[in-house]
């Protein structure tokens, strides 16, 4: 059963598109295999490991994250690869990053280490039969857009050096969900402390990341934050992905604690 939260950020989705990008996310959002798929990937994040949330509602919150960047970065005229090399349309690099968002920690059925591999491998099938549907007539693209998604799940963890800016923005985009609903589960059942739980409790820490209009950049970051704790996921998990992402040259990041002044990033 879909939690409340699922619903709320899949009915913002699909106000955000329109034609064949609309018609993919439909077709994701009812999808029997991915959901499953990403229900299983909480139960191994959340349960087994103690982790944050890795599941359902996490992976609309990346794509809803990526659609929003994406949008923004057109606004500002700037063209994606797939459009640069020629190899379609922006509504091509929304299916891409859409797909790619939707699939990528679904790895995490398998556990914590080099999921984002374990899920590129797990996604091939899917992706297949997602491309198969939107694009019969054009086996080019289909080929094409398949390694574009591809490396959009691969690398967003940073691990793998990423090339494409679909992919940049997918890195951005999961860096950008770490507001305390995420650590609420974990924080929930936790007992003993243990390696690892400062994503916990910095997570616990950040009241809201807001992805906006830029001023001398397309696109501007605000993580808001109740305690000075949540500069760890500021600048070990955000920032990180930043600077590892082809979309860094695009993006203002700003970081404080509510009441005190605002620290700049970039």
């Amino acid at each position: 059963m879909k939690s409340p939260k699922q619903l709320t950020l899949e009915k913002k989705i699909v106000k955000m598109l329109s034609g064949k990008a609309l018609t993919a996310a439909e077709i994701m959002i009812n999808d029997e295999e991915i959901q499953y798929l990403q229900d299983y990937a909480n139960t191994v994040s959340i349960k087994r490991l103690q982790y944050n949330d890795h599941g359902p509602v996490h992976m609309r919150k990346v794509v809803f994250n990526s659609l929003m960047l994406t949008a923004l970065l057109n606004q500002a005229g700037i063209k994606f690869n797939i459009e640069k090399e020629e190899i379609g349309t922006f509504e091509d690099t929304k299916i891409a990053v859409l797909i790619a968002s939707f699939l990528h920690d679904i790895g995490m059925t398998i556990g914590r280490e080099n999921h984002e591999q374990m899920g590129a491998m797990l996604a091939i099938r899917i992706i297949e039969r997602l491309l198969n549907n939107l694009y019969r007539e054009n086996k080019k693209k289909k080929v094409i857009l398949r390694s574009i998604i591809t490396e959009g799940i691969i690398g967003h963890m940073g691990t793998q050096k990423i090339h494409s800016l679909e992919a940049g923005t997918i890195l951005v985009a999961d860096g950008c969900d770490m507001e305390q609903g995420r650590a609420r589960i974990p924080m929930m059942i936790g007992t003993e402390s243990k390696a690892g739980d400062i994503h916990k409790y910095s997570s616990s820490a950040v009241k809201s990341v807001k992805i906006d209009k830029g001023g001398k950049r397309p696109v501007r970051i605000t993580v808001n934050m109740t305690e000075s704790v949540g500069f760890f996921q500021v600048e070990e998990v955000l920032l990180s992905k930043i600077n590892s992402s082809p979309i860094k040259s695009y993006i203002e990041l700003y970081a404080g604690v509510i009441g005190e002044k605002i620290k700049c990033y970039l």
